[in-house]
């Protein structure tokens, strides 16, 4: 009976973990000729992204619309900023410290990778574009994430303050976080079979660069990269529970990491770390807001990758990353670029195009940029998505009190 139950429980990773292997497999076996089936994975990504709209909008709705004013909302987001600040530069630091004991020296050579010309626009034009959009049916693109998080939380706020009135919206919003969380459940029957053409794509096409000249810029970030995963994830759950928590943390993260991996998007991963935050014993009022806000403004790794890049670029052009004020510039650079990127696969160039600018490089600074943010980009979804978990841990912990676990196993 036990084992039957096991394999209940357990039937979902396993089938994963079936596919995934299967198609890294396919991948090592067939190279590049593996794109032909990249569309399977698309179509997968496809639904999810569709989908994950509607349920980031419900949830964070529905999660501020009932809301106990008692619990002090302005106390949880207050936390989870400076929870996201403190992982962000906590990231930023030890990648610092890594490049300092590892140093970068050789040349690298230029990227074939060509470039798009990028329409310069005013710091207003650009804070605009990123909190708002001009028509209400473009908020439903996954492109403006953060102003449908914003349009979600004036929705649920306007809904908490409505009293009686609102009753009938808020039930409406209950219900639809519940319809999307069913429907999320039955797109990932697909993903098996998505993830799978999606690593075997990974793997075949990818995989045979990670050999090639920048080898150690991304032996430096994949090292820091999982030295992070494994330590410092594992620290994080200690503060926030002890090895109660440590335990929870890694039982339930398995299928979020497999997922961020897969899909290299922290948005396409929001409904795996919806489902995992709650087995952790997150309360829903923090996960709903946490994950859908994380996987927009806090990204661990974009944060070491930015820092990668900036001592990549300067080994090119003969820079020292030593200088205090170039430090400085460095950690700020990477916190703008840890919440302004979006959490979609290769998402814009943002955090590159910031980095020339700062530090008034030439254009040509821009090609090794993008494409080690190309190579790395499984690693950085990977601690970005999955960093919003134990985040929002550490936001229970520091909102609830030290007993916020309760009765969880």
């Amino acid at each position: 009976m036990e084992k039957s139950n096991i394999l209940k429980n357990y039937s979902g990773l396993l089938w994963l973990l079936a596919g995934i292997t299967v198609g890294s497999i396919v991948g090592l076996i067939f190279g590049k000729s593996v794109e032909s089936i990249k569309p399977l994975g698309d179509i997968f990504l496809n639904l999810l992204f569709t989908a994950v709209i509607p349920l980031v909008f419900f949830a964070v709705s529905s999660a501020i619309a009932n809301i106990d004013r008692t619990k002090k909302l302005g106390r949880l987001l207050t936390i989870m900023v400076l929870v996201f600040l403190s992982t962000i530069l906590i990231s930023a630091v030890l990648t610092l410290l890594a490049t300092w004991i590892f140093p970068i020296h050789q040349q690298l050579g230029n990227s074939p990778l060509p470039t798009e010309p990028e329409k310069i626009q005013s710091f207003g034009e650009q804070m605009t574009q990123l909190l708002t959009v001009g028509e209400f049916f473009e908020i439903g693109s996954r492109k403006n994430m953060l102003a449908l998080i914003i349009f979600s939380v004036l929705v649920g706020f306007s809904t908490l303050y409505s009293g009686k009135e609102g009753d009938g919206f808020k039930n409406f919003l209950v219900s639809g976080n519940e319809v999307m969380k069913k429907l999320i459940i039955l797109i990932m029957k697909l993903g098996p079979i998505g993830l799978g053409a999606y690593f075997a794509y990974q793997v075949g096409v990818f995989g045979p660069q990670l050999f090639g000249t920048y080898a150690k810029a991304l032996g430096l970030y994949y090292g820091v990269g999982a030295f992070y995963f494994i330590v410092f994830f594992t620290l994080y759950a200690f503060v926030a529970g002890g090895f109660k928590a440590i335990k929870v943390f890694w039982k339930n993260n398995i299928v979020p990491s497999l997922t961020s991996i897969g899909t290299c998007s922290s948005i396409a991963t929001i409904p795996a770390n919806l489902e995992g935050t709650t087995k952790m014993g997150v309360p829903a009022y923090i996960t709903n807001v946490t994950i859908p806000l994380g996987s927009t403004l806090h990204k661990d790794g974009s944060s070491i990758s930015s820092i990668v890049k900036i001592a990549v670029v300067f080994a090119i052009f003969g820079k020292d990353l030593v200088h205090v004020d170039t430090i400085i510039l460095a950690l700020g650079i990477t916190v703008l670029v840890s919440i302004v990127e979006g959490g979609i696969p290769n998402g814009g160039y943002i955090g590159e195009l910031l980095m020339i600018s700062a530090y008034q490089l030439p254009p040509e600074a821009l090609p090794p940029a993008m494409i080690i943010g190309t190579l790395v980009d499984p690693m950085a979804t990977l601690l970005n998505a999955t960093g919003d978990n134990v985040a929002a841990m550490l936001i229970a912990r520091f909102t609830e009190g030290k007993n916020w676990m309760g009765n969880i196993k």
